[in-house]
Order: C-alpha cells, then structure tokens, then sequence
C-alpha cells in the first residue's frame, strides 16, 4: 500500500529563553504505527539569532492554534561553526483522530479533503 502524506505550511511563534519571535514552519502528516498520526514539524531558525538568545538544543514553537510544540535541534549543541540557518524539527504522534489532527494543526484544514489521503 502506498503511504500518502500531506503538507502544509505555518505561522507560530518561536520561544527561546523567553524571548518570542515569529517563525513559519512546515508540517506534514501520515499515518502513523497504531491509531496516530505522525506530524513531522520543520523550521529555520538564523543561528545567530539562536545563540544569542542563549539557545542550547531546544526551543518551543508556538504554533497557529497557540499548541507549545518542543523542537530540536539535531543530536548536539548549536555552536557558531554550525551552519547560518538552523533547522529545528520535532515529530507529535498525539493525535489519534483526523479531528485531533485539524484542533491541534488548523493550518492543514485549508482544504476540506486535505486529508482524505490519509488513512483514520
């Protein structure tokens, strides 16, 4: 069976430290193991707004429907030799409905079908 994912983009805020600046982002989503979905989120992030606001590996994407999503940065520490946009990530497998799904991440509600290729 082929797996179908659908793609959307984002605009939240990100919270480094406390300090809080708007970001967009891009979701996709499929089918996950059980009775989830997977969204896999994607941001970048410019490095030296990063480290100057004392970022280490993490931060908190605030996203449309005002949901606080950690993201991440690789499997390291962000230094001044990495590359000038960051990209941070983070997978969600909470939702276990397409309703979860279109509460928790308005933005893939853009089109009434938008997920009728994901199966649940």
């Amino acid at each position: 069976m082929e797996e179908r994912i659908t793609k959307a983009d984002g605009n939240g805020k990100i919270d480094v430290n406390g300090q809080v600046s708007p970001v967009a982002y891009n979701l996709s989503v499929k089918e996950g193991k059980g009775p989830s979905y997977e969204i896999n989120i994607r941001l970048s992030v410019p490095r030296d707004w990063l480290l100057k606001r004392g970022f280490d590996k993490d931060a908190m994407l605030i996203s449309q429907s005002g949901a606080r999503i950690p993201v991440y940065y690789r499997d390291s520490s962000l230094t001044v030799a990495d590359d000038i946009s960051v990209e941070l990530t983070a997978r969600d497998d909470s939702c276990t409905s397409k309703t979860d799904v279109i509460r928790k991440y308005p933005e893939l509600d853009r089109s009434a079908s938008i997920l009728d290729g994901v199966k649940g």
